[in-house]
């Protein structure tokens, strides 16, 4: 009986080891899945940065004209579309009561001229008192400053071109009646235009500082010219003229003036339409701009924008803060942030951590978009 139970120990012990081998581990430790993922390689700043921009034309100098005073409309001297010189005659009223009044005045200035001159001698003599002496010169300057604004309202009943330019618009026709500082005619400056663009904040800050550090006489960094739909083989100079400091509240984009002469090949007028583009290549603090595909931009819980930088070694994403600038169709303006070379997640950027393991889709897969890619 011992021996059996001393050979029954040895086999116990066999049989708890092989049950331990056999024991069931348990679940593998999970794997972390590899997203597949599209990229696209960032090519380096354009160095010829031409940008176009819808355009109109506005007359450089224009002003709505009227008469100071008011009347019956008698004379109408240039039509619509009229070249005026400067200083000429545009428009007359009839100056019957105006002259008038200047008859009037005259007369009495008159009697209170001679009644002042009476007092100057009078009161060298002590025969009147210095109250009557103060009362005729007072009379005498009142009525002079009236004959002098009767002069004046006749004067007012011609209304003059102040600079030469081009008759816009008439308001009003013969005979009518208008009241002072009422529009009469519009007239606009012919031999130069204002070309007006709306720009996006990436770019105004160049336009406005080139302005501000370039003289007058100084060659221009910023190359802008126009094109018209009639037109489109010829090229028309521009030159910067002025850029407004505060953004359009609904486009949030800022208004720049470009002026150019009236070309002589063909007829532009105030409210036409243009092309403009500018060429910034030649400016050294010029802002490159990156385009990538708009998806692969996204914003985090700040609405800072960012995209995923891929380390081609690791095959692991990192987070890099850009800043963004123009969006145009599928398209957006990288401003700052990025680098040539650098390789980003085109498509499935929104699915991204920081520090994930990613692969690259082969090329034939990243050519044609499937139904199911991440947006």
């Amino acid at each position: 009986m011992p021996r059996l139970a001393g050979a029954a120990l040895p086999f116990a012990m066999l049989l708890f080891f092989l049950a331990g081998c056999g024991a069931d581990p348990g679940p593998p430790a999970p794997v972390a899945a590899v997203r597949p993922v599209k990229t696209v390689t960032v090519s380096g700043g354009s160095a010829d940065v031409r940008r176009s921009f819808p355009a109109r034309i506005e007359a450089a100098r224009r002003a709505e004209l009227g008469f100071r005073v008011s009347g019956t409309v008698k004379e109408l001297l240039f039509k619509e579309g009229d070249n005026v010189p400067e200083g000429a005659t545009i428009a007359r009223l009839d100056p019957t009561d105006f002259r008038i009044v200047l008859a009037d005045r005259q007369a009495v200035f008159d009697n209170a001229q001679r009644n002042f001159r009476r007092a100057n001698e009078l009161i060298g003599a002590g025969n009147i008192s210095k109250l009557d002496f103060d009362r005729m010169e007072a009379n005498f300057k009142s009525t002079e400053a009236a004959l002098k604004q009767a002069r004046q309202d006749l004067a007012y009943t011609e209304l003059k071109a102040p600079f030469a330019g081009r008759l816009a618009k008439r308001y009003v026709e013969r005979f009518e009646e208008v009241m002072a500082k009422m529009s009469v005619v519009s007239l606009q400056q012919s031999d130069a235009l204002d070309v007006k663009i709306d720009v996006p904040e990436a770019l105004v800050r160049t336009i406005r500082a080139e302005r501000a550090e370039v003289p007058d006489a100084a060659q221009p960094q910023t190359e802008a010219w126009a094109e018209f739909e009639g037109m489109p083989e010829q090229r028309f100079a521009l030159t910067v003229k002025e850029v407004s400091t505060r953004a359009d509240p609904r486009t949030q984009t800022f208004e720049a003036t470009f002026s150019m002469p009236n070309p002589k090949s063909m007829v532009v007028l105030p409210g036409m339409t243009a092309t403009v583009t500018i060429d910034f290549s030649r400016i050294s603090a010029v802002v490159e701009l990156i385009w990538l595909p708009a998806a692969a931009v996204v914003a985090d819980a700040t609405l800072s924008p960012h995209v995923w930088l891929l380390d081609p070694v690791s095959l692991t994403v990192s987070k890099r803060p850009v800043q963004v600038g123009d969006l145009q169709g599928d398209r957006i303006a990288i401003t700052g942030g990025l680098q040539g070379g650098e390789e980003i997640v085109a498509v499935g950027a929104s699915y991204m951590a920081q520090g994930m393991k990613v692969s690259r889709m082969k090329q034939s897969e990243q050519a044609v978009p499937r139904a199911d890619d991440p947006r």
